[in-house]
């Protein structure tokens, strides 16, 4: 029998069998031969010493961080979730390094959009401090304790940041779909690095532009020479395509008019002409001829006539315009300009979150939700999943919960934060929200009921998904092994059960969908066999019984469930058997239903 790997993708594995899948004559022994891929190829390998590159002090650690697989999990907290049993979007506590690993086997290659708001790197709210050798640990004692760090005065202002969201970035690359889509908002801080690096690992030709924002609708004299009003959010795609959406928000509606009484509605006027265009003659109301370069081959300029689409000035000697109706406008959107000056100010943000926590300011720095919404127009899809692994007060939940009330879809939500402490001087602290992740909760449980209050009477709004699974981050569920003499009886004793003490089997289930590439939102079902528990995780995909004495009744039972559309993988706990005999006698019954993949953790 097989044990379940306790560790998350393996990204180093994983990019050698790609490299394998294209270049298998490079290989020697398991071993890359560099001499023979440049070789083969050829003008493209770059051999002068010197060379544009971006790089500054520990990049080398931030790669082999990133490649690093997390031997930790998720364990669910359904005290603190909402809808437990129906819901399909996530709440995550933890370091979102470690979580970003922990959701590659599951999550590769699914998530449509991301959008991030990171440290700006102001020198006060950096608590972001990862430890090459045992991340889980480090993350315990960083939310353990009021950590304020990467001061100026640190003499790596730039380093330190640039190592934080690297390899949070080239993780966060793994789990975008390839008509994924990231926008990351920034201040003048970072910009200049941020798109550097966002360059190397997303590709140049992948970036896709920036948006600038007005945050502040009023002047501000922070500065000694010139008010900041603005912030960026730059754009990069996973792969070169047309991925972001038209959107229609931004039409003025006044501008169209139906002067003319026409049966399809309100409309504009817009010019014929265009230079470079197709080149002919037409004749004005008045008889006029007018030879000019057109925006439409003859034969359309004439189907737009003869269907009264053809507009000329009152004169009637003028240019020829036609009819842009307001309806083909909306159905059909408009690209998105660089300049967003009609969004909601971060004061009104402030304002947003202080009317849904009865008048309290409990979050400093929140985004608006319009512009949340707006970023998820372009970027994102129906029934898409969106990841916010930097969600503060879960403005990106509240907006995504408002576009599926509206437009009736069904948009998924992936939130992950940092447990950081409130300050005890705070607000927030003073009302019992400890830290940021109970602000961020708080915030998704008031929003999906003021929403479904304020929206009663509209139809389907039952169906509205406005839970979330809670999930945090921690050790493995499963005990390793301490061979030192000093506790050797003790570890003998205890090693009876491979489960932590402090640990259910529903947290061990949750930890095997990870480490078996299931979305931790899938459907499980409780088949109760005598005294044991068999889970059927999609319909006999995964079928597990993690109890310490499993039954033959229970190896009978699987077969029942076993899946029509896949292999399925069966997995029992190491210790789970009464005898070695009884082990090898339940892979032999299984093997008799074609049910080969049988593992152990």
């Amino acid at each position: 029998m097989l044990g379940l790997s306790g560790e998350s993708l393996n990204l180093t594995e994983y990019n050698l069998d790609k490299i394998k899948e294209i270049f298998p004559e490079v290989f020697c022994e398991g071993k890359i031969d560099f001499d023979k891929l440049r070789l083969i190829l050829g003008d493209s390998i770059e051999n002068k010493e010197e060379r544009y590159e971006f790089t500054w002090n520990g990049k080398n650690d931030a790669i082999r961080i990133a490649q690093t697989p997390s031997t930790g999990t998720l364990r669910p907290d359904k005290e603190s979730s909402k809808n437990w049993d129906d819901t399909e979007n996530l709440y995550i506590e933890g370091d979102n390094l470690e979580v970003l690993k922990l959701l590659q086997k599951s999550y590769f290659g699914k998530i449509k959009m991301i959008y991030i708001d990171p440290p700006y790197n102001t020198g006060k709210d950096f608590v972001y401090k990862d430890n090459f050798r045992d991340n889980i640990a480090n993350y315990k004692e960083i939310t353990n304790q009021s950590t304020k760090a990467n001061p100026e005065t640190n003499g790596r202002y730039h380093t330190d940041w640039l190592n934080m969201i690297y390899p949070r970035l080239k993780l966060a690359r793994n789990l975008l779909r390839e008509d994924g889509v990231i926008f990351i908002s920034i201040d003048d801080n970072e910009i200049d690095n941020l798109k550097k690096l966002c360059n190397e690992i997303f590709g140049e030709k992948n970036y896709i532009g920036s948006i600038v924002r007005r945050r502040r609708k009023s002047q501000a004299n922070l500065s000694k020479n010139i008010s900041i009003v603005h912030e960026y959010t730059i754009i990069y795609s996973k792969l070169n395509d047309e991925v972001l959406n038209k959107v229609n928000d931004n039409i003025d509606i006044n501008d169209y008019k139906n002067p003319d009484d026409d049966s399809r509605g309100p409309y504009v006027t817009m010019p014929c002409t265009n230079k470079g265009g197709a080149k002919y003659s037409v004749k004005t109301s008045t008889g006029k001829v007018i030879e000019e370069e057109w925006r439409f081959k003859k034969e359309t300029y004439y189907k737009l006539l003869k269907e009264n689409r053809i507009v000329f000035p009152k004169s009637g000697d003028g240019k020829p315009r036609y009819k842009l109706f307001l309806d083909e406008k909306l159905k059909e959107g408009i690209i998105v300009n660089s300049w967003w000056d009609n969004i909601s100010s971060n004061q009104e943000a402030t304002v947003e979150i202080k009317n849904l926590f009865a008048g309290h300011v409990i979050f400093d720095t929140p985004k608006p939700i319009d512009f949340i919404k707006r970023i998820i127009k372009i970027g994102g899809e129906n029934n898409a999943i969106v990841l916010d692994f930097f969600s503060g007060s879960s403005t990106t939940a509240h907006a995504v919960i408002n576009l599926n009330c509206k437009n009736n879809s069904n948009i998924k939500y992936i939130m992950v934060q940092l447990p950081e402490l409130t300050n005890e001087k705070s607000e927030a602290y003073k009302l019992g929200y400890k830290n940021i992740c109970e602000i961020g909760k708080e915030r998704i449980r008031r929003a999906g009921d003021k929403i479904v209050s304020e929206n009663k009477d509209k139809e389907g709004i039952e169906k509205l998904d406005i839970g979330f699974k809670v999930f945090k981050l921690d050790s493995s569920n499963l005990k390793s092994w301490d061979s030192s003499m000093e506790n050797l009886e003790e570890n003998i004793i205890e090693m009876d059960t491979n489960l932590k003490k402090d640990r259910s089997n529903e947290d061990l289930l949750y930890e095997i969908l990870l480490k078996s590439g299931v979305e931790l939102t899938a459907k499980i079902e409780k088949i109760k066999v005598g005294y044991n528990i068999l889970y059927n995780i999609g319909e006999g995909a995964l079928l597990a019984c993690l109890d310490d004495k499993i039954t033959q009744d229970v190896i009978d039972e699987i077969p029942k469930h076993k899946s029509l559309f896949m292999e399925t993988k069966v997995i029992f706990k190491e210790v789970g058997f009464m005898s070695d005999a009884a082990k090898i006698n339940a892979i032999q019954n299984l093997k008799q239903f074609k049910i080969e993949d049988v593992r152990s953790v």
